[in-house]
């Protein structure tokens, strides 16, 4: 499998912006935290999470390609369980439906990077102390980080996680990562 070193290079290769990058990280963090809860393997979620958008760049005016072109730049370096939940992250494009835990995890858990990311960006403190209770609120709330998909946030649940538990792991995630993806 890709190690990280490898992975953050072949990322950075495709010319990101920096939000796209600080996103990857983020995703990275809240994939290596919803592993640990599942006791599964933490390297291929974190690797998985990092690299779900890495072929955004040549891809965001053609989302049906989205995921798929990210396999031609990933080639062996992920098991197949890695390539299939990058696939299936964006079902919506390109047709591949999410099946196991990571696939859920995976949409669930980049998806929540903006909600959090953003939430942190109007709060005095940042991440510091940031609760659920905070999101739960700001899912409700349609303009706040309009462009984040909150059903896919709410497939926390097809994986047996419950909304505030979700929300926890992320939070406690990203908030160990602040300093790397903007947000300290």
């Amino acid at each position: 499998m890709i190690s990280r070193d490898q992975a953050l290079d072949l990322l950075k290769a495709q010319n990101p912006d920096t939000n796209l990058l600080y996103h990857g990280l983020a995703s990275e963090a809240v994939m290596r935290g919803l592993a640990a809860h599942f006791n599964a393997d933490q390297d291929l979620w974190a690797m998985t999470g990092l690299l779900h958008d890495v072929d955004f760049p040549m891809t965001q005016d053609n989302m049906a390609e989205h995921g798929i072109k990210a396999m031609e730049l990933i080639g062996p370096g992920l098991p197949e369980e890695g390539l299939y939940a990058i696939r299936a992250h964006n079902t919506e494009g390109t047709g591949v439906e999410p099946k196991s835990t990571l696939d859920y995890a995976l949409r669930a858990g980049e998806s929540v990077t903006g909600l959090i990311a953003a939430n942190a960006l109007v709060r005095p403190g940042g991440m510091e102390g940031m609760k659920p209770k905070s999101l739960k609120k700001k899912m409700k709330e349609k303009a706040f980080a309009a462009a984040v998909d909150r059903d896919r946030i709410r497939e926390c649940e097809k994986i047996d996680l419950e909304l505030g538990e979700f929300f926890q792991i992320a939070i406690d995630s990203m908030a160990s990562v602040a300093d790397q993806i903007g947000l300290a």
